[in-house]
């Protein structure tokens, strides 16, 4: 089976955090949240993989992901030069699937847990022409939605609609033969300007194609929103295991599950509150209060301050006299206090290379 990883996108809901990168290598727990994709698809035995990119940065993510070969995977990449929709996408990977083989298409900024691995073998096994993967959520019309029969069969599937018909929405990954290849020609621009993959699904269950569905057991999360990111920053955060590599100078300074990557320092009179991670080389000072729920990037600083709930990424340096929570920090940031004024809560969405003085 191949893999398709989608990469493109403009991620205008996560300005400025995209105005320097994709929205897909932001990273979760110190990791690109498309890291995690291409890691399941490669624990799944899903080691052929396109990755499309867009027109926002694709040479970031060549340069992340190169040729696959330091992820034990190889990869191919996929222009897609304007965002005209998920089925776009993938059809813009006919050559790359070939003819016959079974593939998987995998959103780029999704977490699942537990992965995908009994779903790739369920699919290998069938005779179905496509499958989705749907997971109950609260807001349904958010997302694509599926409609069953009174048997429980699936019957349509509808996007974003404002009267969604069940609570189960299509996480972003899908599993087909090439047929889908022929329904995508079909298709014309929706009222979003985009080649929607529910149409494409549908025109195959119109056709009496045979398309499969199964349900998420555990957690999804499609990172869309600063809210989702940092929500799955906690979620995978929970599931860390804690180890120290870095130099503690006290081993009281860290509480809970708390993970030190190696050339770290925890400076005596530190306090970490797990879950949390504390990427390489970087320094946290005396006077610093980190977690619960934090992920602090490779090569950052942080002189004084209370940080909680919040994703600092990597070479920044943080030194307040303020708690920080339910942040993202974006890379070669500062964030420093001046004057004597009362300490206070703060919320911050900080772009790359950003400077604020409180």
């Amino acid at each position: 089976m191949k893999g398709i990883i989608l990469h493109g996108g403009r991620g205008t809901r996560l300005g400025p955090l995209t105005h320097t990168g994709p929205k897909q290598l932001i990273p979760v727990a110190n990791k690109p949240i498309s890291h995690y994709v291409l890691e399941d698809l490669r624990d799944s035995g899903v080691t052929d993989i396109a990755i499309v990119v867009g027109d926002i940065y694709p040479e970031k993510v060549k340069n992340y992901y190169g040729d696959g070969n330091r992820f034990d995977v190889k990869i191919k990449y996929v222009y897609q030069e304007q965002p005209k929709g998920i089925a776009h996408a993938i059809g813009k990977c006919r050559e790359f699937v070939g003819e016959g083989e079974p593939f998987v298409v995998y959103l780029g900024d999704n977490l699942l847990k537990g992965g995908i691995k009994k779903f790739v073998k369920s699919f290998k096994e069938s005779d179905l022409e496509g499958m989705i993967l749907l997971c109950k959520v609260k807001n349904p019309e958010r997302f694509g939605v599926a409609k069953f029969d009174k048997k429980g069969n699936l019957v349509q599937l509808i996007e974003k609609p404002k009267k969604p018909p069940s609570g189960y929405a299509l996480t972003g990954i899908y599993f087909f033969r090439p047929k889908i290849f022929e329904m995508i020609e079909q298709l014309k621009p929706s009222w979003r300007g985009e080649l929607e993959i529910t149409e494409a699904i549908q025109l195959l269950l119109d056709q009496r194609r045979p398309v499969g569905h199964k349900f998420v057991e555990e957690w999804w999360k499609d990172t869309g929103t600063y809210e989702d990111i940092l929500d799955a920053n906690r979620l995978v955060l929970e599931e860390l295991k804690p180890e120290v590599k870095g130099k503690v100078e006290d081993k009281r300074s860290i509480r809970g599950k708390v993970h030190v990557e190696g050339g770290a320092q925890v400076k005596r009179g530190a306090k970490i509150q797990g879950p949390a991670v504390i990427g390489r080389n970087s320094v946290v000072g005396e006077n610093a209060r980190i977690g619960p729920y934090t992920s602090v990037g490779d090569k950052v600083t942080i002189k004084r301050g209370e940080i909680e709930n919040s994703i600092i990424m990597e070479h920044c340096l943080i030194d307040v006299r303020e708690k920080i929570r339910n942040s993202i920090v974006g890379a070669y940031s500062e964030i420093t206090s001046v004057g004597v004024g009362k300490p206070r809560g703060r919320t911050f969405i900080v772009g790359e290379k950003s400077h604020l003085m409180l």
